[in-house]
């Protein structure tokens, strides 16, 4: 499979539009998520998943490495949101049951994960984003160093120091549960 995306990313790099949507396709509901979260609107999300599009499209030539062609894009749709945001100097809560998982939760749970949804929005944007990259992307540490350009040291720190703080804000039985099985896991 890598090899075909190496040839498809070839492609593309050459200005063909098909290799490029070919490489989109199987990405395009998961970068609409990150953006998602992000920006909190659907709406603005679409928008930035075009605009990400547009501009990975221009930038591809410049992609030294096919195989990191899904990271690099990531890191796009991540930088577009972070200027949205900051240029349109907007913060808004998502309701959580906007995701097709959350639709056959009990009442409980969904009050637990509207409670982590909020605590989760109001850390730091490197605690936030790593925390949102790991746990609700489900990207290892490796791939989260690879789109964040940063080394994996620093990835796992600020996955821990994300944690405590949800800890601190929430000091709830569930929190310290789901915090304590996320450690468990890395």
């Amino acid at each position: 499979m890598l090899t075909t995306q190496n040839t498809l990313v070839e492609k593309a790099q050459s200005g063909d539009e098909k290799a490029f949507y070919e490489l989109l396709e199987p990405l395009q509901t998961q970068l609409y998520r990150i953006a998602f979260v992000y920006v909190r609107n659907e709406d603005d999300a679409v928008d930035i998943f075009q605009q990400s599009v547009v501009r990975a499209f221009e930038g591809l030539p410049k992609l030294k490495e096919p195989k990191y062609f899904s990271t690099w894009l990531t890191r796009i749709v991540i930088n577009c949101s972070k200027s949205y945001i900051e240029k349109n100097n907007q913060v808004k809560l998502t309701d959580p049951l906007k995701f097709d998982d959350y639709e056959s939760k009990s009442t409980t749970n969904i009050d637990e994960q509207l409670d982590l949804w909020q605590a989760l929005s109001r850390l730091e944007e490197k605690y936030k984003t790593v925390l949102l990259l790991r746990f609700y992307q489900d990207l290892v540490v490796k791939e989260i160093a690879l789109i964040l350009d940063c080394p994996e040291g620093t990835v796992k720190t600020n996955i821990r120091r994300g944690l405590q703080a949800l800890r601190q804000q929430l000091k709830g039985a569930y929190i310290d549960e789901w915090v304590q099985s996320i450690e468990r896991s890395d």
